[in-house]
């Protein structure tokens, strides 16, 4: 299996050996870079293109926030997931709009991290249970309603949808590819399209979206 190159962003230099250590006793997974505040993230990034980071969100002078803006603009491909004790409902959407693929809490235990690095190499998106309550519950709100049906959803084809299926159910753009027999090329087209259509971000947004929404069956992950 690949190795899943890491970077660690958490104020709390303790905090950072300890997720370290704990990260580089797996085969499969390997810390590239700490940085203790978001202005080094941005920059360590630049520098060692990490395949995933986990982003605490409440440092100094440039918080998780900002910092996962940044990066996405300047390396869309780099997966970002929060990894904090924030969990108030303005703060976990806000990263999430910022571009983040997920939202851990540090509560969990070490196998759940594992299980949700794990997740996220296959494409699932790494959410906290709790946090996942919160996004459906937005979601489906009237006011969140309202303020997604504007601007106006376009309608999806039907290969649109069927990548969407295969994108809620879990599947990386290199398993969507092989089970519609197209390249992993026309698989980027097809999501850049969708994300255009629904107005969404990313990943997460798209499948919550989609399973709100009633286009596609809801997936496990929201359950």
């Amino acid at each position: 299996m690949e190795t899943l190159r890491i970077m660690l962003v958490d104020d709390h230099a303790l905090f950072r050996q300890g997720l370290k250590s704990l990260l580089d006793a797996r085969p499969d997974l390997e810390v590239v870079a700490s940085a203790a505040n978001g202005n080094e993230a941005i920059a360590l990034a630049r520098e060692c293109k990490p395949d995933v980071i986990l982003m605490d969100i409440e440092m100094p002078d440039c918080d998780g926030i900002e910092a996962t803006r940044q990066i996405k603009q300047e390396l869309p491909e780099v997966k970002i997931v929060a990894l904090t004790v924030v969990d108030d409902d303005e703060t976990v959407f806000e990263m999430i709009k910022s571009g983040a693929q997920g939202y851990l809490l540090k509560d969990l235990e070490a196998q759940q991290l594992f299980e949700m690095l794990e997740g996220l190499r296959r494409g699932n998106p790494p959410l906290s249970g709790q946090i996942a309550a919160k996004i459906i519950e937005e979601l489906t709100s009237p006011a969140s309603t309202a303020e997604a049906d504007t601007p106006e959803v376009e309608p999806l084809t039907e290969r649109e949808l069927d990548v969407l299926r295969l994108l809620v159910d879990g599947l990386s753009n290199k398993e969507i590819a092989q089970a519609l027999t197209v390249t992993e090329n026309t698989v980027k087209t097809h999501l850049t399209n969708i994300l255009a259509k629904l107005h969404v971000r990313n990943r997460i947004q798209a499948a919550v979206y989609a399973a709100t929404h009633g286009l596609v069956d809801p997936p496990d992950w929201l359950d």
